[in-house]
């Protein structure tokens, strides 16, 4: 489902508008509008999503608010409205990280690394026991408390979890890497970074954050982008671009890969990158299999 939808983006089967985004500082937070069609489809769909990162204090999830609205791409009459409070937007990202995984992780993954304590940083590690056996993970997070209590929570989920003090030590120990959180600092520098891992990046969906030193874009065998387009203005690649260390020519899009037009990983000892900043498709294909459902649950 979500394969296919990313395979028709890079077939240039979708209308895919940029981005709409609110940014806020205080507290800070942004809330994105993501929205579009599958040519030859029934739907088009218009997403809405918020992060607000202090909810945590709060005690509610920083992906708390949000909707997904479905048309009638013939009539444009309206379908429906899935309130799903984010949780839509989460699964997506959480399957394309396995997506990616699958594709571009190396053939025997002995150590997931996990930068951040939030619902993605959960949610990634879940959604990758689809595609890898290993259940070794190393995290870390900025709030001590906050990565002792993820530990705590995914070891019931059948994980063995390492906490760590310092980033460097998730990417030097492992061979996956997933980065979720929405940092303007890079938090991997490129010599934490050994041959043989996958990095999946995906908290900088909006323009300034960056999680990574554009030094491991330039060491990298293979970059990938969910969308090309969308990643000249955020993501890690935009940052690699405009410091000149890689060039636009050499990124390939993960439908391209999935689509069998491009190749993934092809061995073991590439330094491998994902880029992901979340694609309309995503969002298209998801919602249209939830309210299908429903209807056939009715």
């Amino acid at each position: 489902m979500i394969k296919d939808g990313f395979k028709a983006y890079s077939s240039g089967r979708t209308v895919v508008p940029p981005v709409g985004e609110l940014i806020f500082d205080d507290p800070p937070g942004d809330v994105h509008i993501k929205y579009g069609y599958i040519k030859g489809d029934d739907y088009f769909v218009i997403k809405i999503a918020s992060g607000f990162y202090e909810n945590s204090e709060l005690g509610a999830a920083s992906s708390q608010g949000g909707m997904m609205l479905l048309f009638d791409q013939h009539t444009g009459r309206e379908k429906g409205v899935l309130v799903d409070e984010c949780h839509l937007t989460n699964v997506r990202t959480a399957v394309a990280g396995a997506i990616c995984a699958e594709a571009l992780a190396p053939g025997q993954v002995k150590s997931i690394g996990v930068l951040g304590t939030g619902v993605q940083a959960r949610m990634q590690v879940s959604y990758l026991s689809t595609v890898t056996k290993c259940r070794q993970v190393k995290v870390w997070g900025r709030n001590e408390q906050k990565m002792f209590k993820y530990q705590d929570e995914m070891r019931k989920e059948g994980w063995q979890v390492e906490t760590c003090a310092d980033p460097g030590y998730v990417a030097a120990s492992c061979d996956l890497i997933i980065t979720a959180t929405p940092t303007k600092t890079p938090l991997l520098r490129d010599d934490d970074v050994r041959k043989g891992t996958h990095i999946t990046a995906m908290g900088s969906d909006s323009p300034g954050k960056q999680e990574l030193e554009t030094g491991i874009l330039e060491k990298a065998d293979l970059i990938v982008a969910d969308s090309i387009l969308q990643c000249r203005e955020r993501g890690e690649i935009v940052h690699g671009l405009s410091e000149g260390v890689i060039n636009e020519k050499d990124i390939i899009e993960l439908g391209a890969i999935l689509d069998e037009k491009a190749s993934g990983r092809t061995s073991d000892d590439q330094i491998t990158i994902a880029d992901l900043t979340g694609v309309a498709v995503q969002d298209i294909q998801i919602a249209k299999a939830v309210f299908e459902a429903c209807n056939k649950g009715a």
